[in-house]
């Protein structure tokens, strides 16, 4: 089998990123990671060659290039069918691609608001009513798969793409120090102990990359 890479921008701010090397790490996928910025303009170039939107991730595998998170996880489900990164029973596996997509599609204020940065701590920080309503229903989609499926994660005992793709919540709640209770605060802490997310965390410790905007004392 060809070797895999995975491009992504940085891993103490990309969300996105750090969902599709999740992925990969469900899969267990070996990956060669390279870390570029979409603003340098030598890197749009290169990136160009490979992705028409410019965008990353972007996942480059067995001669196939696959950007978009959605798409790179639905590829890897596809791939690796037996590494349980879906639900096996059918009605689970609607639910779980339903609150991925919503993931993937929604959340608007909570993302603008409240964006990645594993490196910052913002105690006492002040959540606005547009974001404090997309935490609310993030809780609520947690909240169901619990009762539905007994956790420890969102669909059981192991964790699955969907734990992934609500992983950068978990970071977010910690770096705005937002108030959580009973199992949602137990499966934030889960997540943030799950072993990818420790090793990425580390390594974004280490990153040089630094965007001002949003390291900024809010």
């Amino acid at each position: 089998m060809a070797g895999a890479k995975l491009t992504i921008s940085s891993r103490n701010y990309s969300s996105w990123s750090l969902r599709a090397w999740l992925f990969c790490q469900l899969a267990e996928l070996k990956v060669e990671v390279e870390s570029v910025s979409n603003d340098d303009p030598g890197n749009r170039a290169e990136l160009l060659l490979l992705s028409p939107t410019v965008l990353t991730p972007r996942l480059d595998h067995n001669g196939a290039s696959i950007w978009d998170t959605f798409a790179i996880a639905e590829y890897l489900e596809e791939e690796f069918p037996k590494k349980g990164l879906l639900p096996l029973e059918k009605k689970a596996r609607s639910h779980s691609r339903s609150i991925i997509g919503e993931m993937h599609g929604g959340f608007y204020n909570m993302r603008s608001a409240l964006p990645m940065n594993l490196r910052a701590r913002y105690p006492g920080f002040r959540v606005f009513t547009g974001a404090k309503g997309d935490i609310r229903r993030v809780l609520t989609i947690w909240g169901e798969c619990f009762d539905k499926y007994g956790g420890p994660f969102l669909f059981g005992d192991t964790p699955t793409l969907a734990d992934a793709m609500y992983a950068p919540v978990c970071t977010r709640f910690v770096t705005y120090d937002v108030a959580l209770e009973g199992k949602a605060a137990e499966y934030r802490d889960r997540i943030m102990s799950w072993a990818p997310m420790q090793q990425w965390a580390e390594e974004a410790k280490a990153e040089p990359i630094e965007i001002e905007e949003l390291d900024i004392e809010f």
